[in-house]
């Protein structure tokens, strides 16, 4: 594909100057042989039973859970206080498909046990709807009901389910006693409903509420081959989708998802809007949940990296009025720490270069996002990122969705709108420009 404004032959790789590929494709450095997979030093492999058929749980989509920010939040919530005597469907469209589903409900930024009083999973239909014989009752250790303790996770039993890659599936949850609202994922680009009483069985939820966040649904994993693997995307608002078509699963993810599937390769949108390398309030900084979001996933063998713009752009907006804008040092300190500690699991590393932003966000309340000396800074760090040679590749983002008229804003084909984030046109370019090689264990790339 011939990306607009952008002459095929100008892409080229940061460890490979000079070298001209096609503009459909990032000029990457070349992989090497990656691991088929990770061996726990100590530990013996129990042999499975001469009739069983190897499988293993491998992470298929995921939503990263978040506290709840105050009343000081530039933004709506979309999300009530409390939920009580409520069924809450959430609809997610998973990246590999399986035989048998589990569901990962979170309570991590709950201060009081989160009861579910009952769960189910199906196989989504349109809006609220459930396809028909598809409905399965979710159970936690054998039980219909669960008390999930502050600050902890809970995984379902394991539920016959059969679904193909790039499925949808609808998991409804009903809290007959009041539940706090404190874990959610502000920018779920996905309609959930929310209708009064226990109708976690109904074909579908007519008058029911609605939300575009996502509340204490974590992960969904299905039991795959075990030669199936998966792609963590660690990021920010460009990458969880903000900008993005509601309802129609097209953040780059989605699109890198859907060209990873027929290799039997997952990825996981590890992406929070707002989020930093080095802050906290909209979830966590980077820091604090890479072990959460990728390299406590199961079947994570590569990971990528585009995080940023938020530590460089954040201070001084309504966001963080008072703050002081980080160092290159500082941020280049904590990308190496991400390198080291997926290094350190074997995992592929790649970094991703930070996107053009001139003009964003005109008309909110963070129209001072951009500023001259906040974009030297990220210039400053896309070198670092292109030149230093330390993560495993690059995905130069920046030169792929940047105006050649005028470096420092996006292509108008790719934006938005709002100048910062892309589009689904830009978001389906970038997935269309990451070589896959990059990301493939060798067996799955020779496929």
């Amino acid at each position: 594909m011939s990306l607009p404004g952008r002459p095929k032959g100008e892409y080229r790789s940061a460890q490979h100057e000079g070298t001209p590929v096609s503009a459909r494709r990032l000029a990457l450095p070349s992989i090497g042989s990656l691991a088929a997979g990770v061996v726990l030093a100590g530990c013996a492999a129990l042999p499975l039973p001469a009739a069983a058929e190897a499988t293993a749980w491998l992470g298929s989509w995921t939503a990263s859970p978040q506290p709840v920010w105050g009343p000081d939040f530039a933004f709506p919530t979309t999300v009530p206080a409390l939920l009580r005597e409520q069924t809450l469907r959430q609809v997610a469209r998973i990246s590999l498909g399986g035989r048998r589903l589990r569901v990962v409900l979170s309570n991590e930024y709950g201060s009081r046990p989160l009861r579910i009083a009952a769960a189910r999973i199906a196989q989504a239909g349109a809006g609220s709807a459930v396809v028909e014989g598809s409905d399965r009752a979710l159970t936690f250790g054998g039980q219909a009901a669960i008390s999930v303790p502050p600050g902890a996770p809970v995984i379902s039993d394991p539920v016959d389910l059969p679904v193909a890659a790039l499925a949808r599936v609808a998991v409804s949850l009903y809290f007959g006693e009041a539940a706090q609202a404190d874990t959610f994922h502000w920018d779920g680009r996905q309609t959930a409903y929310l209708a009064d009483g226990n109708r976690v069985s109904a074909a579908r939820l007519d008058g029911a509420a609605t939300t575009g966040a996502r509340l204490f649904l974590g992960a969904i994993q299905v039991e795959a081959d075990p030669s199936a693997t998966a792609v963590a995307v660690i990021g920010d608002s460009i990458t969880d989708g903000n900008g993005a078509t509601m309802d129609a699963d097209s953040r780059w993810p989605d699109f890198l998802a859907t060209r990873l599937a027929p290799r039997r390769v997952a990825v996981l949108n590890a992406g929070i809007s707002g989020a930093r390398l080095l802050g906290d309030r909209m979830g966590v900084n980077a820091l604090a949940r890479f072990e959460r979001d990728v390299l406590g996933q199961p079947g994570v063998r590569s990971v990528i990296v585009l995080l940023g713009i938020n530590d460089i752009a954040w201070p001084g907006t309504h966001f963080d009025p008072q703050a002081a804008r980080p160092s290159a040092e500082a941020l280049i300190a904590a990308y190496r720490q991400l390198i080291a500690r997926a290094h350190a699991r074997g995992l592929r590393i790649l970094g991703a270069t930070l996107t053009p932003f001139e003009g964003a966000l005109p008309g909110t309340p963070l129209d001072n996002y951009y500023q001259p000396e906040k974009d030297a800074l990220r210039e400053r760090i896309n070198a670092w990122i292109r030149g230093s040679g330390e993560f495993d590749a690059v995905l130069d983002f920046d030169r792929l969705l940047s105006d050649p008229s005028h470096p420092a804003r996006l292509l108008p084909a790719f934006d938005s709108g709002d100048h910062l984030h892309p589009g689904d046109h830009g978001n389906r370019a970038m997935a269309e420009a990451v070589e896959l090689g990059l990301l493939l264990p060798p067996r799955a790339a020779n496929d």
